[in-house]
């Protein structure tokens, strides 16, 4: 275990892995500050302590809510796998400059996944960064498979 905690790339895949799992975990507080400013909550214990009638009028969708929620669920879609995969690829041993750039690509292309989504940026900016990823953990997958297929 030392020796892996030693090694380039794996360093590098905690490091990016940590980013991401980090940028993700953020999602759930701008929900909510997103829930507050915009006036919206999903469920009746949220508005308990408002009067009756404001608590008909803050539950409610909100589209701004609606999109942060999605950015998040495409990011636990996302990430989820891109750790997994990632902590796989790393220990077949990939180049440390090969390794860096699929983790560095993925990285980049969920924060900007994220500024095009919540920022509504007019595609294939979203699209775009989406695919980058899913081909860096494509890629990712590729390698573990074939340095340890057995079949």
């Amino acid at each position: 275990m030392a020796t892996l905690m030693e090694d380039e790339v794996f360093m590098a895949f905690t490091t990016y892995a940590a980013i991401v799992i980090v940028k993700m975990l953020l999602m759930a507080p701008m929900t909510a500050y997103y829930r507050m400013t915009r006036g919206a909550f999903a469920n009746e214990e949220d508005v308990a302590l408002k009067p009756e009638e404001e608590r008909k009028k803050l539950l409610r969708t909100h589209p701004d809510v609606e999109r942060v929620r999605r950015c998040h669920q495409n990011d636990l879609e996302s990430v989820v796998p891109f750790v997994m995969v990632g902590l796989l690829y790393a220990l077949t041993g990939p180049e440390l400059s090969t390794a860096l750039l699929h983790f560095r690509v993925f990285a980049g292309s969920r924060i900007f996944h994220t500024i095009s989504y919540v920022g509504a940026l007019p595609q294939p900016s979203r699209a775009l960064s989406w695919v980058a990823g899913m081909l860096v953990t494509f890629s990712m997958t590729y390698r573990v498979l074939s340095t340890v297929l057995l079949l």
